[in-house]
């Protein structure tokens, strides 16, 4: 569905909606969201599944800023984060009939979904990545503050911030996607580990060993003492 993709394009630079019922809910629907017995989420994926395009455009909004940011937080590059979201969605229009609610949340489905791409993407561009520059893939990294209160010492401003991410590409693609989810993602380990498909004890070994690299890392580079 070309209209996926030409959404999550749109929303790239939209506000994330605020919560609540459906815009094309029906006034049943409200009153049992109003009254805490219909999750608004659960409305929203119903009529995505009936090709209901208002819903569809509705999920794409609330939803494109977070698989932006983390296709952008794992590339280092923000072309590829735009055209990775896109390919996202457009995932999301083939599969979501797979969601199942009793399985965990819908945001845990969509990182998960969001995760296997970028795994894709890192195969696919391997060999590329061996030939480009280190210096080219620098980007300004937002949010830092999480992992910076993790690494003593770590030094403020957009300097810090490129070395941060330089180190996080260094890091191998399951040490980055595990710190990328714990620490800039504030995802619980239990939900990682359902993004990852691996039990939480792997999460939390691959977390610290990630965390330690990265520290080694910046020290190397002098960014921390």
């Amino acid at each position: 569905m070309a209209v996926a993709a030409q959404l999550a394009s749109r929303y790239l630079v939209t506000p994330r909606g605020e919560r609540g019922a459906p815009s094309g809910a029906t006034r049943s629907d409200r009153a049992q969201v109003a009254s805490g017995s219909l999750d608004p989420e659960a409305i929203l994926i119903e009529r995505c599944l009936h090709r209901d395009e208002a819903a569809w455009e509705e999920l794409v909004k609330a939803y494109t800023r977070r698989v932006y940011a983390l296709c952008y937080r794992f590339t280092g590059n923000d072309a590829q984060a735009q055209e990775l979201t896109q390919e996202v969605f457009l995932r999301v229009f083939r599969t979501l009939k797979s969601f199942r609610a009793g399985e965990g949340s819908f945001a845990t489905w969509l990182m998960r979904l969001t995760r296997n791409l970028l795994v894709d993407h890192y195969r696919r561009t391997r060999q590329d990545r061996l030939t480009e520059s280190l210096e080219e893939r620098l980007a300004t990294l937002e949010e830092t503050q999480a992992i910076s209160g993790r690494t003593d010492g770590l030094l403020a401003g957009r300097e810090a911030a490129e070395a941060l991410e330089a180190a996080l590409l260094k890091l191998s693609p399951e040490l980055r996607e595990t710190v990328i989810l714990r620490d800039l993602e504030h995802m619980e380990y239990r939900e990682i580990a359902r993004v990852l498909n691996v039990p939480e004890g792997t999460v939390k070994s691959r977390l610290n060993r990630g965390r330690a690299e990265l520290a080694r890392i910046l020290r190397r580079q002098k960014v921390i003492v």
